[in-house]
């Protein structure tokens, strides 16, 4: 109820919701000429699209003018971080806000080609698919309908920034949050269309492995190491200043979500990019795309490509979110220390230490909690489970990203009051 007292903090709720319903309007949009009952069918019969059509918020199964979803902007996102790391210049850059929001604006105009190369990959892909599910369509329509798919990616980038200036979540990770929600009850009916009694040991097996995930995201990202800090007495005249003691909280998981939808991006690509040259002239190049696709096809590549990604991208936004010698700047600033560690660059090597000691468990249990549906696959041969259980992990990180967002509204407005 607090909540709605606040009258600043409701309308951006409500803003963010009606954010989020043109996002679902616009999943339902379709681009004209194409077979839905093939489309559906291809998708269905499809993991790698199927998890591709999640994060599209299952506008890539309705073929709609948001069909590339917001993935054209992770993947543009994820170069630019890659890159910051390793050109001097854009590091330094990072550092700055001005530098921050240059760069910012290089990632948004970066969607632009490959929004457009991923939608134009993806029309081949279906004209030339043995399901007659996109045919005879003219090179005018063509170029009409990579024109309206790019601006559909743009429109939920623009939509997703507005969303995460509410500080109310994460707007791509919301948006993504929405699409798996709005597919579940679709997914209820053709659960109970095809329920049999032979079915009640995967209906197990996969309430089980929802709790576990559950449970197991809600402890890492509500664990944490607490730093003991002291700030050093200061006189000033007749009054002293400082002496209190408090603490750093390190996160076991600094990155939330971020590194699940990262690695399901980064492990879509190459599939999506030799789907479109599977039919090429050069027989060189169609033998290359059709080895990555039934590489990336074998269940224990996949899930270990899978655990490697998301183990590395766990430690690799941690270490662009959380800088440790900043940290201890600000601490040899105010006049705090660490007890028992000398101020400057000892600190900063104690704080990257700690972290990375602290992350390595969060990475690790991040990274067995997404393979585990795959685990599960193997030994029930349901596909719905993995794809399910990616679902519900970005869900439960999603929801308690977005809970605490909000108690820190209201834990600020609060203080603002008194």
């Amino acid at each position: 109820m607090a909540i709605w007292k606040s009258k600043d903090l409701r309308n951006s709720i409500l803003f963010v919701l009606a954010m989020l319903v043109i996002f679902r309007l616009a999943a339902h949009i379709p681009v004209p000429g194409v077979n839905a009952v093939a489309l559906k069918d291809f998708f269905n019969n499809n993991q790698v699209f199927g998890l591709i059509n999640i994060f599209s918020g299952g506008g890539m199964q309705n073929f709609s003018i948001v069909m590339m979803g917001v993935g054209p902007f992770i993947t543009s996102s994820i170069i630019f971080q890659l890159l910051g790391m390793i050109i001097p210049s854009l590091e330094e850059m990072n550092k700055e806000e001005a530098g921050r929001q240059k760069i910012n604006m290089w990632t948004r105009w970066a969607t632009i080609p490959l929004a457009a190369i991923q939608a134009f990959a993806m029309i081949n892909l279906l004209r030339s698919s043995s399901a007659a599910i996109l045919k005879g369509i003219t090179p005018f329509d063509l170029f009409a309908i990579i024109v309206t798919i790019t601006a559909g990616t743009m429109l939920l980038m623009w939509i997703g920034e507005l969303i995460s200036e509410k500080k109310i979540g994460n707007g791509i990770s919301l948006l993504i949050f929405a699409g798996i929600i709005a597919q579940l009850p679709n997914t209820v009916q053709q659960f109970l269309v095809n329920y049999d009694s032979s079915m009640l040991f995967t209906i197990v097996g996969f309430i089980v492995i929802a709790i576990i995930t559950i449970i197991g995201v809600v402890i890492i990202n509500e664990g944490q190491r607490n730093i003991p800090v002291q700030y050093a007495r200061q006189v000033r005249g007749q009054r002293a200043f400082g002496g209190s003691t408090t603490h750093l909280p390190l996160r076991v998981n600094m990155a939330g979500v971020i590194p699940i939808i990262f690695a399901i991006s980064v492990i879509l690509f190459p599939t999506m990019i030799a789907q479109f040259f599977i039919h090429a002239n050069s027989h060189l190049l169609a033998s290359i795309a059709q080895h990555t696709i039934s590489l990336l096809q074998n269940q224990l590549i996949y899930g270990i490509a899978y655990f490697v990604l998301v183990f590395a991208f766990t430690y690799f936004y941690t270490e662009i979110v959380f800088h440790p010698s900043q940290i201890s700047e600000n601490l040899q600033k105010q006049g705090g220390f660490i007890p028992g560690i000398r101020p400057g660059r000892h600190t900063t090597e104690y704080l990257a230490y700690t972290t990375h000691r602290i992350i390595f468990i969060g990475a690790l249990f991040l990274a067995v909690i997404a393979v585990l549906p795959l685990v599960m696959r193997y030994f029930t041969g349901v596909q719905s489970l993995a794809i399910g259980g990616t679902s519900l992990l970005i869900v439960v990180a999603v929801v308690i990203e977005t809970v605490k967002q909000i108690e820190s509204q209201l834990t600020m407005r609060e203080y603002d009051t008194k």
